[in-house]
């Protein structure tokens, strides 16, 4: 991967790891992802029109079905990783939504793509696998103890390993869309955001006595997701017209290694040794997939 490239991967899992803190610290539903949206869409207006003026007449018809794909795509992401945040801890749901996620793009990267991955890759990513397993599951999750904690952890399991899904889906299906159709990665994260809105409008109308009582109370997170959470996916997507996505996926996951220490310190997680093994597993695996 080149240095370039790997620059920027790790200044957006930096950026996505702050931007998840603030969303588990908010206790999110489907009122923080639209607000998220619509702030989003009134932040990067400015920075996107110039584009949007001149490309989007050119778009195909293809563009705009891979555009709305990624919409959709996101706001599964969205609600299932809040719902993980509601019923666990984000030391539980972020590595294994993380780690599962790009492990998945990795490999269908391998088949979709027609990418290698080498030896020292393969080693690469079976050490952030591992470490991924060590940071969600670690020694309580087999030991004797409350259930009621051991209930939380596999709840953390089940719905990170869901967003884990999503995150696969839309991490392939950007890619291609940056890679094959050679679409702006900030023009195509916007208009997915854009195309986000009335897919999420609904459920709010639903319940649209609670939205400005969530905003109220969620403002600031609402802000920093509005302004890290695209500002460290389009990183990740100009990293990948640099590098094969079955590089970048996996580095990403540098972020739990801020996680490790911030469920840990801010959110008072337990277990940060374990999991600051396994964030180091982690962290090896990336250098493996880094060099190769």
């Amino acid at each position: 991967m080149p240095l370039h490239a790997l620059a920027l991967v790790l200044l957006a899992a930096l950026l996505h790891a702050a931007w998840n803190l603030g969303a588990k610290k908010a206790g999110g539903d489907h009122h923080f992802v639209l607000a998220g949206a619509l702030a989003a869409a009134l932040l990067w207006l400015p920075l996107v029109a110039p584009a949007a003026w001149e490309m989007l007449p050119r778009w195909s018809a293809l563009a705009w079905t891979m555009a709305l794909a990624s919409a959709l795509l996101h706001l599964v992401y969205f609600r299932t990783l809040l719902l993980g945040y509601r019923v666990s801890d984000l030391n539980i749901v972020y590595p294994v939504a993380r780690g599962s996620g790009p492990a998945i793009s990795a490999l269908a990267a391998l088949a979709l793509l027609d990418e290698q991955l080498g030896l020292a890759g393969g080693l690469g990513l079976a050490a952030v696998i591992a470490g991924i397993v060590l940071m969600a599951a670690g020694p309580a999750l087999w030991k004797p103890g409350d259930a009621a904690a051991k209930r939380r952890r596999w709840l953390g399991i089940l719905w990170g390993s869901a967003t884990g899904l999503t995150i696969a889906g839309y991490t392939v299906a950007d890619g291609y869309s940056v890679k094959v159709l050679q679409l702006s990665p900030l023009l195509l994260y916007y208009m997915s955001n854009l195309l986000l809105v009335p897919f999420g409008l609904p459920a709010v109308l639903r319940e649209r006595a609670g939205f400005l009582p969530a905003l109220r109370r969620q403002w600031p997170y609402v802000l920093m997701m509005a302004v890290l959470s695209p500002l460290a996916y389009v990183l990740v997507l100009y990293a990948l017209q640099l590098a094969p996505l079955s590089r970048v996926a996996p580095a990403r996951e540098l972020s739990m290694l801020v996680a490790a220490l911030a469920g840990g310190k801010l959110l008072g997680e337990g277990e940060r040794g374990w999991r600051l093994v396994g964030a180091a597993l982690i962290a090896g695996g990336v250098i493996a997939l880094s060099v190769v």
